[in-house]
This record gives structure tokens, sequence and C-alpha cells, in this order.
């Protein structure tokens, strides 16, 4: 069995299975494969808002790959955040530009809820992830958006993506071979 082409956001068994070796545990709660790799491996997924247990979970796009969340780690790691907050509140236009990133968040958020049908979770409204607007607490959550809707809607995590470019970039492949064994 192949992967899927890079933009079917379609889950299929295969998928699960790929993003469960990524993750190193079972996939739960994926509605769509909000971004692949060139070789048609899942990236990021997206998230029901409102887990099968009926936990409340922000993350709609939660990044997937080892290699990227890795690479991102590692900025975190040398407090890349901070600096990057610290724009946010001197940075008229950036902040213009993260606020309308965690708008479209909380829109593709309810997106994948109505496509999961969950329905209204409360408990997280007007809440999006990664610190956004206003900080910025959780860079691979701003990756995940980035990789999930493309170029110039998370400003910051276009930033993030670029500062991993020698680790990690969207046009070449860096999966393990042995994630897709037993297709």
């Amino acid at each position: 069995m192949t992967a899927a082409p890079p933009n079917d956001p379609t889950v299929s068994p295969q998928d699960l299975t790929v993003v469960g070796h990524q993750l190193g545990r079972p996939a739960r709660d994926v509605v769509e494969i909000a971004a692949r790799c060139t070789c048609g491996n899942p990236l990021v997924v997206a998230t029901a808002p409102r887990l099968g247990n009926g936990t409340p979970f922000p993350t709609v796009f939660y990044l997937t790959h080892p290699v990227i969340t890795a690479a991102v780690s590692r900025l975190e790691a040398e407090g890349a955040m901070y600096a990057m907050t610290d724009r946010v509140a001197t940075e008229p236009e950036l902040a213009r530009r993260y606020r309308a990133a965690h708008e479209d968040y909380l829109a593709q958020r309810r997106r994948i809820g109505e496509a999961a049908g969950t329905g209204e979770v409360p408990e997280i409204e007007g809440i999006s992830a990664g610190g956004m607007p206003a900080r910025v607490k959780c860079l691979h959550v701003l990756v995940g958006h980035s990789l999930a809707r493309g170029p110039g809607v998370n400003p910051l995590g276009d930033e993030t993506l670029e500062a991993i470019a020698e680790t990690w970039s969207p046009q070449r492949c860096a999966c393990d071979p042995t994630w897709r064994e037993g297709d």
C-alpha cells in the first residue's frame, strides 16, 4: 500500500499506524491529517477539540513527526519563545498578525469540531493554543498550525520553520521507512 498524496486530509488506518509509530503510542481522536510529508506520511494531525473520554483538547493541530518535534524542542530549550513573546509585545504589526493566527486557529478548531461531531467545547472557548494571541509558550503548536494552514497564516510558526530549515524542510522527506512496515 502506498501513502496518500501530500494534500489529502483523509485519515486511513495506515495513517493511524504511522502516527502511532511517530508518537510511540496509539493515535487518538484524529479527525484529519492536517499536513503530510512529501512522501505522504503524516506530519500534523487535526485532533477533535473534545477527546473521546470527554476531556477538552485545545491543541487541534498536533505535530507528530519526531524529526520536526525534536528540532522545535531544541529551539524551545534555547528559550526562543521568550524573545518571540517580547516581540509580540513590542511590534504592533507582528502582534496584529499573531492575533489573526489566533482567530484562524479558533475557526479551524470549530471546523474540526463540526467534522468530529463534538459540538461546542465551552471550557476552551476563545482559547487557542501555544500562548496565542499575547505570548508564545509552545512552538510545536505554532509549527503544527503553519504546516496545516500553509505559509503566511502563523508568522511565528513560519519563523520557527525557517529556524529549523537545516534540520527539517517541507521539501525533503525525513521519515523512517519502518513506520510503514506491515502495509
